[in-house]
């Protein structure tokens, strides 16, 4: 989880558009980010793994 300090930076209105920081809105991660579904990486992968993301499905051949 994400300090709060560092949760209350992103909220804030930035200088540069460079500095803008997207962070998981479940677990505060900011790497591996993924900007189309607004979760990281981790978090994509157990919802996917749920069913609770529409359209998604584990990849086999």
């Amino acid at each position: 989880m994400a300090k709060t300090s560092q949760e209350a930076k992103v909220k804030k209105n930035v200088k540069y558009s460079s500095r803008l920081v997207r962070r998981c809105f479940k677990c505060g991660r900011r790497h591996g980010f993924m900007r189309a579904f607004g979760i990281c990486r981790i978090c994509f992968r157990e919802l996917a793994n749920k069913g609770e993301i529409p359209g998604v499905k584990k990849s086999s051949w």
